[in-house]
Formats: C-alpha cells, sequence, structure tokens
C-alpha cells in the first residue's frame, strides 16, 4: 500500500470585502480539503495575522448546507420548495424568460445585480459583460463606499493614500471610525508596532467601546455623527495654540482668512456640546496630533456611514492637512487605495459591448426600485428580471421589508447565485450553486493596501457549482452572443487584465503571487502636492469637481453643501416619538451576511442583540438578557438587551448582520435603516436611524 500523500501547503488570497485583502497560506489535505488557513508571514502587511473568521475556512467552505446543485422554485415564493434542475434546464429557462422580457418591456427591464461578496475582479465584475452587450439597466454604485471616497477625494483629489505599513513608523496613530480589530486585524498589527519600537500613541475614536478602543491610549466616544465637530474644533485649537503648520498651508493648500474665520467659532465647548466629549478631551487630542507631527490618521468607514458621512470624512481629513502631517513618514493619512491599480478592465467588463446608454439604478434603493417608486426607476417601467451574484440584498440592503416585499412580486423572475441558501436566494425562481474562492481562480485588489494579489484555483468544486465567470459567459452564449469574451476561462481574462495593464505577465505573478502597486513615497504623501490641477489640499470642497472626476451624480441641491469643512446637522433627528440614535455595526466573526452560518461565528457571536446604555434601560425597566423591540416608521425588530456602559445615553449599538431567521419574528436589523440617498451623491446612513425601543411583552 502507497503512503497516503502528505498536506501541502498553497498561497492564496482572502476573497472578502475587506480592506485589507490578506494574503493567505492554506493547507491542503492529502484528501483534497482545505485545512489549516492562516497568514501569509512574508507579506509584509498581513504580517502573519488574519481574523478569526477565515482562520476558520474550512468550516465555511465545507459546510454541510453548501449549495451543490440547481434547483428551480415550484411553490410561492418563499415557501422554500424546490425541484432539483441541470444547468442546461436553468440556462435554457433562464434565456428563454430573459429574452421574452427583452422583447416585451425591453432591456432595461432587467437588472444585474452584484457587489463585494468576492473582491475578486474576474469573479465580482465579469457581470458587467452581460449587462453591457444585452444593454440590461447598469447599477450605480453606492452601498458602501458611497458616502466615505467623496468625502476623501473632495480634499486630496485621488483615492490613494500613505502606505498604512508606515503606520509602524508614526508617533501617533488615530484610528478613527472603523473597529479595526473586528473588521481590519491588520491595522493593530501596524499601530501596536509603532507603540513597542517608538512608544507612539494610539488615539480610537468611536461611537461605543469597542474592542479596538481597549487598546487605545485616548479613547474618543462621541455621539454618532459628530466626527466633523471635533475635527474642525481640533483645527480651531491648532490654529489658537499656534500648532498649525501655516508654513505648509501656504504652499500645499487652499487655506484662507475666511476658512480661518470660520473656525474660530468652532470652539472646543461649541464641539463638547455636539459630541458629548468633555473640552478636556477634545483639547488632548488636538494637543496630541498637534505635538506628534509623525500622526497617522486612519480613516475607516464607519463615521461616513451617516447622513453627513462625507463631510465627516472630508473633515477628519483635513486634520493631517493643516498640521502638515503629510511632510513626514508616518504621518499623513489613508483610507484607501482604490484609485490607484491602473487596471485595463475593458475585456473583463466589456465596456466595448455596450448597447445604447441604459439608466443607472441605485443598488441602495433595491426595495424602492423592486416597489415601483418613480424617482428610483429613473423614470423608466418596472424591473421584471434580476440576476444576482456575490450579495445578499434581502439581508444587507436599507429597508428590508420593502425589499422584501418587492422580491415577493410575482411578475418578478428572479435568479441567484449563491454558496448558500441565503435570504435573497429563498425568494428566487431560480437558485444557482456557486464557487468559493479556492475553486476558482481570480485576482484581487487591496483597498487597504499596495498589492494586486492573485488566487489560483487549488481545490476541487463540489457538487456542480460553477464560479460566477462561467455563469456569466454561458448565460450571455445561450442569449445568442458570440464575442470571444464569452468563451474565455477565467485564469485568461487575469493574463489579459494584467496584460492591458502594462503588469508582469500573469506566470511571473503566480511565482510571488502579488505584484507591488506602491506609489513613490513622496508621491503617496503628497509630499509634492495634492492630486488637483493647483496641487493644493481643499479646506473648501468643490463637490461638482468630485462628481465629475469619479462619474458621481447629485442627490441634493448642490448649494445645500457646506462650504468649508465642517460638521453638518442633517442626519436623522431624535424625537419624543423616536428617542434613540441605532447604528448597525459590524460583529467580529461575521462580514456582512458572510460567515453567519458557520459554526463558529454563530458560537462567538450568540444570538441578534443590541446594546443599551445602563440608565436608558434602567429608565425603560430593561434588564440584560431582556427582549426588546426596536422600531420606526421602516418597522419593528426584536433583540436581545445588552446592558453595555461604553456609549452615550440615547444610543443604541447593534452588531452584526444575523440571518434574519435568527430573529424572534424573522426580521432583520436592515429592517431599521433608510434607502433614501444620503448627500452628495447616494449611499446608505447604515449608523444614522432614529428608532423606539421598548421591553417586549
Amino acid at each position: 500500500m502507497n503512503a497516503q500523500a502528505p498536506s501541502r501547503t498553497i498561497r492564496s488570497v482572502c476573497p472578502h470585502d475587506c480592506p485589507s485583502v490578506c494574503a493567505l497560506d492554506v493547507d491542503i489535505l492529502p484528501d483534497g480539503k482545505v485545512g489549516r488557513v492562516r497568514g501569509a508571514k512574508d507579506d509584509p502587511y498581513t504580517a502573519g495575522v488574519i481574523c478569526e473568521k477565515v482562520a476558520r475556512y474550512a468550516e465555511r467552505i465545507h459546510h454541510a448546507e453548501r449549495l451543490t446543485h440547481p434547483m428551480r422554485r415550484v411553490g410561492p415564493k418563499g415557501a422554500g420548495q424546490w425541484e432539483r434542475i441541470t444547468w442546461d434546464e436553468a440556462l435554457d429557462e433562464i434565456a428563454t424568460r430573459f429574452l421574452a422580457i427583452e422583447t416585451e418591456h425591453g432591456a432595461e427591464a432587467i437588472w444585474p445585480y452584484f457587489y463585494a461578496g468576492t473582491m475578486g475582479h474576474v469573479q465580482r465584475d465579469g457581470i458587467e459583460r452581460l449587462r453591457a452587450t444585452r444593454g440590461y439597466s447598469h447599477q450605480y454604485d453606492t452601498i458602501c463606499t458611497g458616502l466615505s471616497w467623496p468625502g476623501y477625494i473632495a480634499g486630496t483629489g485621488l483615492l490613494g493614500g500613505v502606505n498604512p505599513e508606515q503606520m509602524a513608523e508614526s508617533d501617533c496613530v488615530v484610528i478613527w471610525g472603523t473597529n479595526a480589530v473586528n473588521t481590519q486585524i491588520n491595522v493593530m498589527t501596524h499601530a501596536t508596532r509603532a507603540r513597542k519600537s517608538r512608544g507612539a500613541k494610539i488615539v480610537v475614536i468611536d461611537i461605543y467601546r469597542t474592542t479596538t478602543m481597549d487598546q487605545a491610549d485616548l479613547a474618543l466616544i462621541l455621539r454618532p455623527g459628530t466626527d466633523g465637530a471635533l475635527a474642525v474644533a481640533t483645527m480651531h485649537i491648532l490654529l489658537r495654540d499656534n500648532l498649525a503648520d501655516r508654513d505648509y498651508m501656504r504652499k500645499y493648500t487652499d487655506f484662507s482668512p475666511e476658512f480661518e474665520s470660520h473656525l474660530q467659532a468652532r470652539t472646543p465647548q461649541w464641539a463638547s456640546e455636539i459630541t458629548g466629549l468633555s473640552v478636556d478631551e477634545i483639547e488632548a487630542f488636538a494637543r496630541l496630533v498637534g505635538e506628534n507631527k509623525k500622526s497617522f490618521f486612519r480613516l475607516g468607514y464607519g463615521f461616513s456611514r451617516q447622513r453627513n458621512g462625507a463631510t465627516s470624512v472630508h473633515a477628519a481629513l483635513s486634520i493631517p492637512a493643516m498640521t502638515g502631517a503629510w511632510q513626514y513618514r508616518g504621518g499623513g493619512a489613508f483610507h484607501s487605495n482604490s484609485g490607484t491599480w491602473g487596471l485595463d478592465k475593458s475585456r473583463l467588463e466589456g465596456t466595448f459591448l455596450q448597447k445604447g446608454a441604459p439608466r443607472a439604478l441605485d443598488m441602495s434603493e433595491v426595495g424602492p426600485i423592486l416597489t415601483g417608486d418613480a424617482n428610483a426607476l429613473q423614470g423608466g417601467g418596472p424591473v421584471r428580471a434580476m440576476i444576482v451574484q456575490n450579495t445578499n440584498p434581502a439581508s444587507v440592503c436599507p429597508e428590508q421589508n420593502r425589499v422584501r416585499e418587492g422580491f415577493m412580486r410575482d411578475d418578478l423572475f428572479l435568479v441567484v447565485h449563491e454558496q448558500f441558501l441565503t435570504e435573497t436566494a429563498e425568494l428566487a425562481d431560480i437558485v444557482l450553486p456557486a464557487t468559493m474562492f479556492l475553486e476558482h481562480n481570480d485576482y484581487y485588489t487591496r483597498g487597504g493596501h499596495t498589492r494586486v494579489l492573485y488566487g489560483p484555483a487549488v481545490v476541487d468544486r463540489p457538487g456542480e457549482c460553477w464560479s460566477n465567470h462561467e455563469l456569466i459567459n454561458a448565460l450571455a452564449i445561450r442569449l445568442g452572443e458570440t464575442d470571444p469574451v464569452f468563451f474565455t476561462k477565467d485564469r485568461e481574462v487575469v493574463a489579459d487584465t494584467f496584460a492591458r495593464s502594462g503588469y508582469p505577465a500573469l506566470e511571473e505573478v503566480e511565482e510571488t503571487g502579488y505584484v507591488d502597486r506602491e506609489r513613490p513615497d513622496d508621491v503617496a504623501r503628497f509630499a509634492k502636492g495634492f492630486n488637483w490641477e493647483d496641487g493644493r489640499y481643499r479646506f473648501a470642497p468643490n463637490w461638482q469637481e468630485v462628481a465629475d472626476r469619479k462619474g458621481y451624480r447629485w442627490v441634493c441641491d448642490p448649494a445645500i453643501m457646506p462650504k468649508f469643512a465642517d460638521h453638518w446637522a442633517v442626519n436623522e433627528v431624535v424625537t419624543e416619538a423616536l428617542p434613540f440614535k441605532l447604528a448597525t455595526s459590524p460583529a467580529r466573526t461575521f462580514l456582512n451576511s458572510s460567515f453567519n452560518q458557520t459554526p463558529g461565528s454563530l458560537k462567538r457571536e450568540g444570538e441578534p442583540s443590541v446594546f443599551v446604555h445602563p440608565q436608558d434601560a434602567e429608565r425603560l425597566g430593561i434588564a440584560d438578557g431582556d427582549a426588546v423591540l426596536l422600531g420606526n416608521d421602516r418597522g419593528e425588530v426584536e433583540l436581545t438587551a445588552r446592558i453595555h456602559t461604553g456609549l452615550s445615553t440615547g444610543v443604541l449599538i447593534a452588531e452584526g448582520l444575523h440571518r434574519n431567521k435568527s430573529h424572534r419574528g424573522g426580521k432583520g436589523i436592515n429592517v431599521l435603516t433608510s434607502a433614501i440617498p444620503a448627500a452628495p451623491f447616494g449611499g446608505v446612513p447604515f449608523h444614522d436611524a432614529a428608532v423606539w425601543l421598548k421591553r417586549a411583552q
């Protein structure tokens, strides 16, 4: 008998919607299954450290509930009655239904819908080929970055910043609006290196005491939506105490007497009333970043998820422009490098195949769109069919009741390509089984770092799973498309994209696993000027230029936007009827709705719950562990109360997207969030919902 083959270790990439996009070392066991998954030690950003959910990836890829064959609905929508069908039967039915809808209602009645369930470009963005070649409705991407990216670009002119590894060279690391221990563990790796090697101080700014805040030297707990007030009060103090670098501002910013006059009224006393911070806390923060010029501002997504999120990001970003921190290694700011990759994806996305100029429907308004809102439909007719990949809108999108109502329409033909029977798949007419990242080829970009990484197919796919790329190509061919791009393999598309983009050949990239796209240090730090035509950082942003640069569309009157960096009081207002502000913050072991079916994550997170301040709980007669109801005019949700001292009174925090069915009543937390697009260009204010709270009967 031959000895069993030993385990082998392969290099791969975490595919999930996280800025870190960690380089992975994955053990493949003798039986072909996935064993231990760990961070690659030789990757300078991952540095051997990954989050616990990905470390347990074998639970997900070998989960007993994975979809493994196509299914057709045979009972009422949502009733869970299915029959097994073949891929040929599925593709024939989809093509027949799509062609009939195109003929009767026009191509715009079909809406391919996707997002970042995988960050691999081939498997994520290939759906655009189908959209383009058929003339289907486009998708206006807003749900994640619609508020943060414009706020950052408004200052610097480019979505890029200092290499985040330079946090290790900083004298002060400011982690603003992100619970990095939960969502970007690698941020903590480099911040703690600075503390150990340089005695650097770590500042954490958030709306409740998080696991990240537990590691801070200075922890600032704000009221939700008041980050801009802290930022402009900080700049007031920097000017007052001569801690601003006026020479730097004169050379590299649009700083003006008018802006200085504007800041004179933004005193720490003024900000204290708004933020809930003490004057001493605001003064201490301003002094810390003013005296430590090598201060690194790591700006997260969390604090952008307010109606004033774009202006808050811009205001926070303005602080290092005032101190001149950008001049120094270890100083400056970073949010995302997503504007720096220089990729030519024209073949991958099929832009050369585009038919007509279809409407672009806002992905965050899927509820209003599917329930016939004329504005959301951009003045066009109803959506009659959807194909969904890489996302679970029945869980992750706002106004969940309305989303479900739309998906339940008998005249909507819904196709879902998924790994599990998610809330969206449960409402589909056709469900198709999808591969996971170790079962197909792709490349991945790091919004949170500087490398583009390659992840090969290394394990067999279970059952009849197909990759996104394979489905899009097969469906396009069924619909009559003949362009050679629809006859490619995923690896061929990676190679073609690299060649078009001036990257090294795929075979060369495969040797190391990555292409390093780090820009020169002085360019990344804007040491020679910012990315506007005049080279100056903008304390007074031109939002129209931001729109022009990124193809954004206005959702408000431009005249209402603040002229300068500021606190903008436009968030949902608490009232006597809705006295609490709710934020739906990330959990440690879920990633949006991914991992909320794996045993390890379920064990750690427990039942869906909400953090309540003890004073609020006492006033309402709520004890720890009580069943409580939260509600507003969008609906109500039942949760379990957890008493938490680390937040302001009047603030509620619900961590993680638990499965809808895990909630008593079967409705998830996004019942309570709003789909009304936030200014200036759209986006979801997930952390900005006014609600009532009461003990369940």
